[in-house]
């Protein structure tokens, strides 16, 4: 489809680039685009303009999608909570005793889970923004309790909770130690805390 449009130089009708009418994908590429931004930035330098660009849309898309800046940012961040959590409940989930529970806890820390550059830089932004804003901190209570629920499959509340603990905090640890921890090391903490 192409749109019609009147020539400021001569008033003549020129046909103007192609335009895409029905663009069903654009506000996730909008979210996706905050993600990338916020991870390369930091949320306190991501602005309209550079979510536009990396979602290679003209500005006024934003903000027929979203009401505020703050909208975009709390969007993206609900979908990294809901992203993360997926994929720590579907790593546990395949695991039937504790003792592969834990072989599970110390994959979602030394795996691709938790020791992924963009996933700790995104969650230290995300714990930032929700301590500012009480809806993303109701979703960060509710990925805390939906992960420690998955745990809880297999270890007492406490034990549970200590893990969560420790899953983040060897993320991020590791992500700026000189001499991160190796998955043996973490193997041996995870069974000192998670005795079975």
């Amino acid at each position: 489809m192409y749109k019609r449009t009147q020539s400021w130089n001569k008033g003549e009708s020129v046909i103007a680039s192609k335009v895409r009418q029905n663009d069903p994908a654009r506000q996730q590429r909008i979210v996706d685009a905050a993600l990338a931004v916020i991870s390369e930035h930091g949320v306190a330098a991501t602005t309209h303009r550079k979510i536009a660009a990396a979602a290679e849309v003209p500005l006024g898309s934003l903000t027929y999608y979203f009401a505020s800046l703050e909208d975009i940012l709390t969007t993206a961040f609900l979908q990294l909570a809901a992203q993360s959590s997926a994929a720590f409940r579907a790593r546990l989930e395949t695991a039937n005793d504790p003792i592969s529970a834990r072989e599970a806890v110390i994959d979602i820390i030394a795996g691709s889970i938790w020791a992924e550059p963009r996933t700790l830089l995104l969650s230290y932004e995300l714990y930032a923004f929700a301590a500012r804003h009480p809806p993303v901190s109701a979703v960060m209570q509710q990925w805390m309790d939906t992960s420690r629920a998955a745990l809880s499959r297999f270890f007492d509340p406490l034990t549970a909770r200590a893990l969560d603990a420790l899953i983040e905090g060897i993320g991020i640890h590791n992500s700026i130690d000189r001499e991160p921890l190796d998955r043996t090391s973490i193997g041996i903490i995870v069974e000192r805390i998670a005795r079975v």
